[in-house]
């Protein structure tokens, strides 16, 4: 068994930010790999209040910022009341912390192509993800994830589900992701495999650290990736350029997949 992927030391804090790089890598039918920085704010849903600051908000413009709209249900209702809620209806034992992991609004403005919701148990053992998907098309789908038998999950812990959201027009809907996790200190990694009918397609690997968030950091940060909002989009349709370039099939946008039991309702905005 791998070790538990716990709450690491110093998660204290109310808000992190973590800075690091995301690894995306096609293998088929022509080989396409590219890595980029990435910055993420990992907060404790219980303890937004203690988050606002001159620099940071919740629910108002500042430099950097989170909506409760951009999450969840989507209609700026409490997040940790609705993730309870979700736990509970699938009887998962996360009584404890709840942190939401995501690229911040900067000055407003944000794409998320994915948010992680940490769920632990109260002595600290992480016994759920729930990966909230975005597409460029307004569309979303959150995957609720648990270890077999709700167990803690561990470092080798494969979290697996249906794909039931259309994401690229350079991949079909039908296949699988398996998400896991590796956390130790202040380094956090998410790996996430696609796989369709023919194995694995599509590897990405998320590796952060983390650190206090605090108003010189934050400033340091904005002035290292001031577009970051604008980038996020900007590479996607890059590298989707690079893709057709390269002659990848296109497969254009897919209506709404059959429902996998794992996954909350697809809506477009």
């Amino acid at each position: 068994m791998g070790a538990l992927v716990k709450v690491a030391r110093g998660h204290g804090e109310a808000a992190r930010l973590l800075t690091g790089r995301v690894m995306h890598e096609r293998l088929r039918p022509v080989h396409h790999r590219f890595e980029y920085p990435v910055c993420y704010v990992s907060c404790d849903l219980a303890r937004l209040g203690e988050v606002k600051r001159a620099w940071f908000g919740i629910d108002q413009v500042r430099p950097f910022a989170f909506f409760q709209r951009d999450f969840g249900p989507r209609d700026g209702s409490d997040l940790q009341t609705w993730m309870r809620a979700r736990l509970a209806d699938a009887a998962i034992p996360a009584d404890g912390e709840i942190r939401l992991l995501s690229i911040p609004r900067v000055f407003g403005h944000a794409f998320n192509p994915v948010s992680f919701w940490f769920c632990h148990d109260r002595a600290g053992n992480l016994r759920a993800l729930y990966a909230d998907v975005r597409n460029t098309f307004g569309g979303h789908r959150g995957y609720l994830l648990s270890a077999p038998d709700h167990a803690p999950i561990v470092d080798d812990t494969e979290l697996a589900c249906r794909k039931t959201l259309h994401v690229s027009p350079f991949c079909d809907v039908d296949g699988d992701y398996a998400f896991r996790v590796r956390r130790h200190g202040d380094r956090l990694s998410v790996a996430i495999d696609y796989r369709d009918r023919d194995g694995l397609l599509i590897r990405t690997a998320i590796g952060l650290k983390a650190r206090p968030l605090t108003g010189p950091l934050a400033l340091r940060t904005l002035l290292s990736q001031p577009l970051l909002a604008v980038a996020v989009v900007a590479r996607i349709y890059w590298q989707a350029l690079r893709l057709w370039i390269k002659r990848v099939p296109f497969h254009g946008r897919h209506p709404p997949s059959a429902e996998d039991p794992n996954a909350m309702k697809e809506r477009t905005e």
